[in-house]
């Protein structure tokens, strides 16, 4: 932009001095999109782009008719997943009309429900006149684009074209406070001078009135619906690097990591943890036993900032050793190196979370760096204590594992949340439904169901109603939650983590969802998956620091501690087979410590000082390879 001038301009003083206004729009899909292709062509060798798609793909569309449309742009959201299996697109303009009809313009004007009737033959599609026909025949009489609008306004009404004009700026969006009403008179009085039935006439102005609240014009939806296409078409035949482009398109869509992972399990698609050896910043893919697997990347780690993330990735080189080798090589800080322990990246490494956790907190000082002594004389001060003793770490359970994966990476690839809490014993969501079973479950059922609160909406056309989507190990729940309900629910409704619900289930097809009649809040369970008396937490807060990495407690001899040693590979595993959980040792009786004594593993650690980080690339790589 050198030696130009940007001077902001409000649209409708564009129009008042004729000048011409062009809206450009950024959108994240097409980001994503454009990622996507790179992906194609970096591991499948397929050159494609928005132009290039193989057309009217029937298993597309076939996947589009299932409402499988999670992280497809525009369908995926709850209002655009119920109405796919209704539509049942099968060609371009289905999608083109799939994207218009489902906005509160249309449904504010009673648009949606008479499409669907005569698109499933249930009601006859007539027309006034062969002039209305010509304007509203592939959208079955029923008005969805701001162009038919004006058309039927022209052609029915005896507007002008320059009154036409006026009605499509009255049907402008985000206005406030819309003046399309203004336009009543003239064109109810215009249609029935002109032959048409004043009940027709008034239902038409209703229709057209309702893209006051948000119509589109038919180039718009045209637009939408070739980035539905594309991006449904590469959810479709190349998974992996769909998911793999949404995750590093983030944030966008209506959707979190941890869904778009599941959805990319539920596709066949492998996915493998984030790892200091593997990963880069973003999400890639690497061969695996089924095709391509999902590795996810650095980025996926809170509390890594990009450019620590990057520096660990370029510092690599081989590999690294230990949480050591990483601190001098790359330079990042203590937050960092804490944070991907933290997040279990530090597997490839024969480390479990807690084994890192403490590794990293006895490699790297807490001492701010102005106050460090010149690096000869930094050591002058400690006493001579020889190698670190061996730190006993209790295993921790599966749930703890899960807690941990949540709060660092907000997913888990080793158990879902509610397949835990189903387990157990004493647990009150034993009995309630799980989502794969609805389709077995015969409408007007009463029914519990429970699972993680995905998405809260209120749409201001649905007149006060909550649409809520619940997420259980098996799959989605879609709640609908009247206004009556959802008063005598606020705070349940609007505070939970894990929602139940009682309620009806209705069926339309594939489509199902439970009408709420009792919602409860039971947050408290998941906070029951952790357990304060082990997990990560008292590390943080266990004594001293000095004590704590040079521990004087009987219980640290290595008499009773089991050999250290990394997850284990399958003898018959392919190259790229991820590693094996750690298992979690029985309880054991020891007759120094009773019967309840749990094995533990081991990790000896030793203070090393960094290599200082150079400030560029090029000087870095010097240093790791002189």
């Amino acid at each position: 932009m050198t030696d130009r001038t940007v001077i902001q301009w409000d649209k409708d003083d564009l129009d008042a001095l004729g000048l011409l206004k062009v809206d450009v729009l950024a959108l994240g899909m097409l980001s994503c999109v454009r990622k996507g292709f790179e992906l194609l062509r970096q591991h499948y060798g397929r050159n494609y782009d928005l132009a290039t798609i193989p057309p009217e793909d029937s298993a597309t569309y076939d996947m589009l008719c299932r409402a499988d449309s999670l992280g497809v742009f525009q369908v995926e959201s709850r209002a655009q997943m119920s109405f796919l299996p209704r539509m049942k697109p099968r060609n371009f303009y289905d999608l083109v009309i799939e994207v218009a009809i489902v906005r509160p313009g249309p449904i504010q004007g009673d648009m949606v429900h008479p499409y669907l009737r005569r698109r499933n033959k249930e009601e006859v599609v007539e027309f006034p006149s062969d002039e209305l026909r010509q304007v509203l025949g592939k959208t079955l009489g029923v008005p969805l684009f701001q162009e038919q609008a004006m058309k039927v306004a022209i052609v029915a009404a005896g507007f002008s074209p320059a009154e036409a004009d006026k009605l499509r700026r009255a049907m402008a969006t985000f206005r406030k406070t819309g003046q399309i009403h203004s336009f009543r008179e003239k064109m109810v009085s215009g249609m029935v001078a002109r032959g048409y039935d004043s009940d027709f006439a008034e239902r038409c102005f209703r229709q057209i009135e309702g893209f006051g609240e948000y119509g589109f014009p038919e180039s718009h939806a045209a637009s939408f619906a070739l980035l539905v296409y594309v991006s449904a078409w590469m959810k479709c035949h190349y998974p992996a690097a769909f998911a793999c482009a949404l995750l590093n398109s983030q944030p966008m869509g209506f959707y979190a990591p941890a869904q778009i992972v599941r959805d990319a399990g539920d596709h066949g698609v492998e996915v493998r943890p984030a790892d200091v050896t593997f990963s880069d910043w973003d999400c890639t893919l690497e061969a695996g036993a089924r095709g391509y697997a999902l590795r996810l990347g650095l980025r996926q780690i809170k509390g890594v900032r990009q450019e620590e993330g990057e520096w660990v990735v370029a510092a690599r080189g081989n590999g690294y050793g230990s949480s050591s080798d990483i601190w001098r090589r790359a330079g990042v800080g203590r937050q960092t190196l804490e944070a991907l322990a933290r997040a279990d990246a530090f597997a490839s490494l024969g480390l479990t979370r807690r084994q890192a956790l403490w590794a990293v907190r006895g490699v790297v000082p807490e001492v701010k760096a102005a106050s460090r002594p010149l690096p000869l004389f930094e050591a002058a001060g400690e006493p001579d204590r020889g190698v670190d003793p061996t730190v006993l770490l209790p295993e921790p359970t599966l749930s703890e594992e899960v807690v941990a994966d949540y709060s660092s990476l907000r997913l888990s690839l080793k158990a879902h949340p509610m397949a835990l809490l189903r387990a157990r014993a004493d647990a009150p969501l034993q009995a309630d439904v799980p989502a794969e079973a609805f389709l077995d479950i015969k409408p007007g059922r009463k029914i519990d169901v429970s699972g993680l609160v995905l998405v809260r909406q209120r749409p201001g056309s649905a007149k006060g109603v909550i649409f809520a989507t619940l997420e259980d190990e098996t799959g989605v729940s879609n709640i609908v939650i009247w206004s009556d309900t959802f008063e005598r629910f606020r705070r349940q409704v609007l505070a939970s983590r894990l929602m139940r619900v009682t309620g009806e289930l209705q069926r339309e097809g594939i489509v199902i969802h439970i009408i709420a009649e009792k919602v409860e809040d039971r947050s408290d369970l998941l906070d029951s998956l952790a357990d304060p008396d082990a997990g990560i937490a008292p590390v943080d807060a266990a004594m001293p620091v000095d004590e704590a990495r040079h521990p004087v407690s009987a219980y640290s001899t290595p008499a009773y501690a089991a050999p250290s040693a990394p997850p284990s590979v399958p003898p018959n595993a392919p190259p790229n087979a991820p590693l094996a959980a750690s298992p979690h040792p029985a309880i054991s009786p020891d007759p120094h410590r009773g019967a309840g004594y749990r094995p533990m593993k081991t990790v000896s650690t030793a203070p090393t000082k960094p290599v200082p980080r150079a400030r560029h690339p090029r000087d870095q790589a010097k240093r790791i390879i002189p």
